[in-house]
């Protein structure tokens, strides 16, 4: 499979016929020195992919896109800190890549960086910090022309089942190149203004395509408790605050899984 959209947009593109995880590979890669930032390995089929909180995440061969991404925080200056954003900015790079090739639909962001269509995930994002805590590899897993007999849960979509028209290999070509194009001007702007020491223009971009606040939601944290309430905003690191019980106490969230709960 080729990649002429996206090819211009990675340092290196890696494209593979199949592989375990894009994750892993990509991180073999930096691990042995051979990986510049912005360099991408791609897939359409991916047999071992991982979600958030450990979950599998697996698609029928050939229907689903999975990249990732090496970024190298610390060559732009950014300390771990600031890393909280990183997720919350490939989230957003895909979610406008999406909606470029949905422009009818509603496309928003659920913290902290799945991608959703009315309402219904269509993409994950998984960022993984490497061993040498200098990098980091953003891997997302976008459903093309899964149809809806084949979804894994029926909280998902696809791209064509949205009216996106097209060849799984051609919309993966273009669903990449979008994304890696918003991704590198997220990526500047992010640098950017952590140089400044000023994320407010980050945190109104996220916060406006961001769906999860103003609703009632749960979440998972790591340590499998739950919390309910209503998501009220993001913080200057890009954690979620929520307002728990009738008093209106605020509590921070750095990473959690989500749910809206209207769409229970």
């Amino acid at each position: 499979m080729e990649f002429p959209l996206a090819s211009g947009l990675a340092s290196r593109l890696v494209v593979l016929a199949e592989t375990n995880s894009t994750n892993d590979d990509l991180a073999d890669l930096a691990e042995a020195g051979d990986a510049l930032e912005f360099t991408v390995v791609a897939t359409t089929s991916q047999t071992a992919g991982r979600g958030r909180l450990g979950r599998a995440w697996a698609a029928p061969p050939g229907t689903s896109l999975a990249a990732s991404v090496l970024l190298r925080p610390q060559d732009s200056g950014v300390q771990l800190g600031a890393y909280g954003w990183i997720p919350l900015i490939a989230g957003l790079a895909m979610t406008r890549a999406v909606r470029a090739l949905a422009p009818d639909r509603q496309v928003a962001l659920k913290w902290p960086n799945d991608v959703q269509i009315g309402g219904l995930k269509v993409c994950g994002v998984l960022s993984e910090l490497l061993p040498d805590g200098q990098s980091v590899i953003a891997g997302a897993g976008l459903n093309l022309t899964i149809s809806a007999e084949a979804l894994p849960v029926p909280t998902a979509t696809s791209l064509t089942l949205n009216g996106v028209s097209g060849s799984a290999a051609a919309l993966a070509d273009r669903a990449l190149a979008g994304y890696l194009g918003e991704l590198r001007q997220l990526w500047a702007e992010f640098t950017a203004a952590v140089a400044e020491g000023a994320l407010s223009g980050i945190r109104t971009s996220v916060s406006e395509a961001c769906a999860t606040l103003g609703q009632e939601v749960r979440v998972e944290l790591p340590d499998g408790t739950q919390l309910r309430g209503k998501a009220i905003d993001l913080d200057e690191a890009g954690r979620l605050r929520i307002s728990i019980g009738s008093n209106g106490a605020m509590q921070t969230v750095a990473a959690g899984d989500v749910t809206h709960l209207r769409y229970e």
